[in-house]
């Protein structure tokens, strides 16, 4: 009696391989993606902090000209991905990512969101008329000079 021999040929173990290197191929770049979405996505909750301050700041003014104080409310915040959150004159916050933790981007400079505080509709908060009002809702997007591509920003940002 003739014992069969069992196993893979060598052929066979190529083009397992092969397939293997193909699958490892397209998911790579998906992945990639994936992780720095991710990482956006906790860039704008490093800026939820950033975010309650500025809306306690406007809402609760005494005086309609609160654009002197709201640069100063969201100093000294940052995160593992965040390099600097800063709001401007008008509320506006920008969240600046960690170069280093956002690796793979398409570019090394495309890194910044910015949260636009809105009165009502698409009515952007006036740091110099509108202390003192509430603030009805937020837009988000990427920032007027490094904004990050909107195919990193997370669902919630991408539809306002």
């Amino acid at each position: 009696m003739q014992k069969r021999q069992q196993g893979l040929t060598l052929i066979e173990l190529m083009i397992v391989i092969a397939i293997i290197g193909i699958l490892g191929a397209l998911a790579l770049p998906a992945y990639q993606d994936y992780s720095i979405r991710a990482k956006a996505s906790e860039m704008l909750l490093a800026a939820g902090g950033c975010k309650t301050a500025v809306n306690e700041a406007i809402s609760s003014a005494s005086q309609a000209d609160v654009s002197a104080s709201l640069p100063k409310v969201c100093e000294n915040q940052n995160s593992q991905y965040v390099t600097r959150i800063s709001a401007d004159a008008n509320g506006v916050i920008t969240v600046v990512g960690n170069h280093e933790a956002l690796r793979g981007s398409t570019s090394a400079s495309a890194n910044s969101i910015s949260l636009t505080p809105l009165q009502t509709g698409n009515t952007p908060v006036s740091g110099n008329t509108d202390g003192g009002k509430p603030i009805a809702s937020w837009r988000c997007g990427p920032s007027s000079t490094n904004g990050m591509p909107l195919k990193y920003l997370p669902g919630s940002c991408k539809a306002n």
